[in-house]
C-alpha cells in the first residue's frame, strides 16, 4: 500500500500545474554514473540558480522515466529510502524532480549506465540452409553474460581461416568461392566458432514475376523469383535477395517503400519502380507501376456537446431501450461528474442528466449491450474506497444509481469493460477483478486476473467473443480466455494463452478484429507515452503509435506494420469495415484504410480517409485539439476530447473539394 501512495503522489506532482522558473536548474550526483548489477545508490539533488548558488529542495522525487507509466524494471527507484537499485544492464533514465519551498517544480533527466556482467558465452548460427559464392552470409549472434542477460549491438571482431569467406570493416561475411572455411566471433575475452561450407553458384538466369502489374501506394505487391542453371532447369531453395530502386512522379521527393526478404513489397510514394532479385552476380528486374491509393474522403463536422469547466475523459454511444441513441462521457481531474447525451439527432446533441459520485476522475465508462446498465470507473475518491458505480440508465433522462462495488477495488479503477453480465475493472493499475452483476443491485467477485510478476502494470482490459485482452504496459499484450473455450477459462477462472511485448514498454491500449479482406487476425496495440508528463492547464506533447500484431498463429505473433503519425501520440481506436478510427490526442481523429495485406509503415503509404481536429474555441482549453477516443456508431464517427467534449462527425462518399481552403473575404475564412 505504501508503493501505491507514492506512485499516486507522483502523479499527483506531474499532473498539477507546473510553473518552472528560468533561473534554476537541477544538479545531482546522479550525473555520469556507472553502477553493477545490483548495486544500490543514494542520490544528492539539488536545485541551483543561474550564478551557481545552491538552492535545497523542499522534496526531491526520482522516478524511472520509462516507469511512470510501464514501471520498466531496468532501474528500480524507492522512494521511501530515497535511493535507486541497478537491476538489469544498460543505458536508463532517471528523473530527478526538485519541489521547492513555494511549490514550483524542476525535472532533468539523467543518464545511468549499468554495466553488463562478464560475457560467459557466444553463440553463432547460419541464417539460411545454403550459402553460395559471390553472396553475404546470413549470421546471428548471441552474446550471453555471467548472469543469463543477452547482449545487443555487440561488435565482434571475426576472423575468418582462409580466403573462401572475406570481412568486411562492419563484419559483414562474404562468400568469394566454394570451399569451406571456420567463422571465429570474439568477444570480452570469449570467442566461438562456426564451418561454413560455401557452394558454387548453380544459376545463370533468374526470372521475376509479380501479381500485380499496377499497384497503389500501400498495397503488397507479391514477388517471385525463380531461379535455372545452365541447362534450364529450375532450382529449388534458393536464398535470392530483393532489392528496389524507383523514381517518385513528385519531383521534390524521392521514390520509397519496404522490400522484404520473402519478396513482398508496398510502395509509399507513387512513381516507378524497378524490383531485383539477384542471387551472387546473376540478377533479374521488373518494373512496377505505382498510384495514389485514392482513398481521401471528405469529412463533415456534425455536432458538438461541448463541456467548458472540465476535462472530458472516456466515452460510450450506445441504442436505449426506446429505440434512441444515447452517450455516457466521464470527467478527468474534475469533482466526479459523468454526463448523459441524447444523440440521436447527430447535429443536435443534447445533455440528459448527470451523476456526481465521490472521485477525482471518472476515467472509464461503459453500458451493457441492452442498454439498460452503465458502469463507471473511480480514481481519487476522498474515502479511497473507489471502486465501481453501478447505474440504471434505462431512461436516461432520469438515470439512477443502483449500487458500487469497491472491494480490492480501493487503490482506484482506471478502465472498465463490460461483457455478459459481468464487469471487468482494473485493480491500483495492477491486476483485474471479474464481477457478476446479473443483480445489479448485488454485484460479487467472481475471479481475478495477472500477468504474476514483479512490477506487473495494466492500462486496459477489452473484451470480445470470450477472450479478454489485457493491455499490460512493458508486459504487453495478454490473451486471456474468460468463456471462448479455446485455453478451458472461464469469468472466475481467467486462463491466459497467448502474449506479444515490444520494446517501449509503453503498450496502453489493445483492439481486436479480423480483417475483412485478407480473414488475418491481428491485434492493435497503442502506445501512450508523455515524453513532458501531463499538464492539465495547457497543451500536451505525446508520443508513440500503434502495433499491428499478426495473431494469426497465436504461438508465433508477428508485429507486421505501425500507424504512426509524426509527432503525435495514441489513445483509443475503434475498427469496422477494415477501417480504423485512432484518437491522435493533438493529432485529432484519424480514418485510416486498412484494407489488404498490412506490412510497414500505414500513415507514409497514403491510407489516410481524413481526420478531425477535435478541438473547440469554448472547450476547457480552447481550441486544443486533444482528442480521446471515437467510435463509429450508425454511420457516424463520435468522439471525445480531453479539452471540449463530445462530438460527431461524418465520412462523405465524396473526395474532399480542396480548392477554397486558404481564400478569404474580409479576413474570415470561408471554410470554418
Amino acid at each position: 500500500m505504501k508503493n501505491t501512495k507514492n506512485i499516486l503522489l507522483l502523479f499527483t506532482l506531474m499532473l498539477s500545474f507546473t510553473v518552472v522558473s528560468q533561473e534554476l536548474s537541477v544538479e545531482s550526483n546522479l550525473e555520469g554514473i556507472t553502477l553493477k548489477i545490483g548495486e544500490e545508490f543514494s542520490p544528492n539533488s539539488y536545485a541551483v540558480d543561474r550564478t551557481g548558488k545552491k538552492i535545497d529542495c523542499a522534496g526531491v522525487i526520482y522516478y524511472n522515466k520509462k516507469g511512470v507509466f510501464s514501471r520498466a524494471d531496468g532501474i528500480i527507484v524507492d522512494r521511501d529510502l530515497g535511493k535507486i537499485i541497478a537491476n538489469k544492464p544498460g543505458n536508463h533514465e532517471v528523473v530527478a524532480l526538485c519541489v521547492s519551498q513555494d511549490g514550483q517544480r524542476l525535472s532533468r533527466t539523467f543518464n545511468v549506465e549499468v554495466n553488463y556482467p562478464k560475457t560467459k558465452e557466444i553463440k553463432i548460427e547460419l541464417g539460411g540452409d545454403k550459402i553460395y559464392s559471390d553472396t553475404y552470409v546470413p549470421l546471428n549472434f548471441e552474446v550471453i553474460d555471467e548472469l543469463g542477460y543477452k547482449r545487443d549491438n555487440v561488435l565482434f571482431k571475426l576472423s575468418s581461416s582462409n580466403n573462401v569467406l572475406e570481412v568486411d570493416n562492419y563484419n559483414n561475411v562474404k562468400a568469394i568461392k566454394p570451399g569451406s572455411a571456420s567463422l571465429e566471433a570474439s568477444y570480452d575475452g570469449i570467442s566461438a566458432n562456426i564451418k561454413i561450407n560455401v557452394l558454387k553458384n548453380p544459376v545463370t538466369k533468374i526470372e521475376i514475376n509479380s501479381n500485380l502489374e499496377v499497384a497503389r501506394t500501400g498495397d503488397v505487391v507479391e514477388f517471385k523469383a525463380t531461379g535455372y542453371d545452365s541447362r534450364g532447369r529450375e532450382v529449388n531453395n534458393l536464398p535470392f535477395e530483393y532489392s528496389f530502386s524507383g523514381k517518385a512522379v513528385d519531383k521534390t521527393t524521392t521514390a520509397s517503400g519496404l522490400m522484404l526478404d520473402d519478396g513482398r513489397f508496398v510502395a509509399e510514394i507513387i512513381g516507378d519502380y524497378l524490383i531485383s532479385a539477384s542471387l551472387g552476380n546473376i540478377s533479374s528486374s521488373k518494373r512496377l507501376k505505382v498510384i495514389s491509393r485514392g482513398v481521401e474522403r471528405e469529412i463533415i463536422k456534425v455536432g458538438k456537446g461541448v463541456v467548458t469547466d472540465k476535462h472530458t475523459s472516456d466515452f460510450w454511444v450506445f441504442e436505449g431501450v426506446d429505440g434512441r441513441d444515447y452517450a455516457v462521457t466521464g470527467t478527468w481531474g474534475a469533482d466526479g461528474t459523468s454526463f448523459f447525451w441524447d444523440v440521436t439527432d447527430p447535429s443536435n446533441i443534447k445533455k440528459t442528466d448527470s451523476v456526481r459520485v465521490d472521485a477525482r476522475t471518472v476515467n472509464d465508462v461503459k453500458v451493457s449491450e441492452d442498454g439498460r446498465i452503465s458502469v463507471i470507473s473511480r480514481e481519487g475518491a476522498s474515502n479511497r474506497k473507489n471502486g465501481i458505480i453501478i447505474i440504471d440508465v434505462s431512461n436516461p433522462y432520469d438515470v439512477e444509481i443502483i449500487s458500487e462495488y469497491t472491494k480490492n477495488l480501493t487503490g482506484g479503477v482506471h478502465n472498465v469493460f463490460i461483457y455478459d453480465n459481468h464487469v471487468y475493472a482494473l485493480s491500483g493499475g495492477q491486476r483485474y477483478y471479474v464481477i457478476n452483476i446479473e443483480d445489479p443491485a448485488n454485484p460479487y467477485e467472481v475471479g481475478m486476473f495477472e500477468v504474476g510478476k514483479e512490477g506487473q502494470s495494466i492500462h486496459d482490459v477489452w473484451v470480445e467473443d470470450g477472450i479478454a485482452y489485457s493491455s499490460n504496459w512493458r508486459d504487453g499484450v495478454y490473451l486471456v480466455d474468460v468463456g471462448n473455450g479455446i485455453a478451458g477459462g472461464s469469468p472466475s477462472n481467467p486462463v491466459a494463452f497467448a502474449n506479444y511485448d515490444y520494446p517501449s514498454g509503453a503498450h496502453h491500449a489493445t483492439f481486436p478484429f479480423k480483417s475483412k479482406s485478407t480473414g488475418k487476425f491481428y491485434t492493435l496495440l497503442g502506445d501512450e507515452i508523455f515524453p513532458d508528463g501531463v499538464d492539465e492547464n495547457n497543451p500536451n506533447i505525446t508520443a508513440g503509435f500503434v502495433h499491428f500484431v499478426d495473431f494469426s498463429d497465436l504461438e508465433n505473433p508477428k508485429e507486421v506494420a505501425r500507424y504512426e503519425l509524426p509527432g503525435q501520440g495514441s489513445h483509443n481506436y475503434w475498427i469496422e469495415d477494415d477501417v480504423l478510427y485512432v484518437a491522435m490526442y493533438g493529432g485529432g481523429v484519424r480514418i485510416v484504410d486498412i484494407s489488404g495485406d498490412l506490412i510497414g509503415d500505414l500513415y507514409r503509404q497514403g491510407r489516410e480517409i481524413g481526420y478531425i481536429m477535435t478541438g473547440t474555441s469554448n472547450g476547457y482549453i480552447p481550441n486544443a485539439t486533444m482528442s480521446w477516443g471515437a467510435q463509429l456508431y450508425k454511420g457516424y464517427v463520435f468522439y471525445s476530447d480531453w479539452n471540449s467534449g463530445l462530438g460527431a462527425s461524418k465520412v462523405s462518399k465524396l473526395k474532399p473539394d480542396t480548392s477554397k481552403e486558404n481564400q478569404y473575404i474580409n479576413n474570415v475564412p470561408l471554410i470554418d
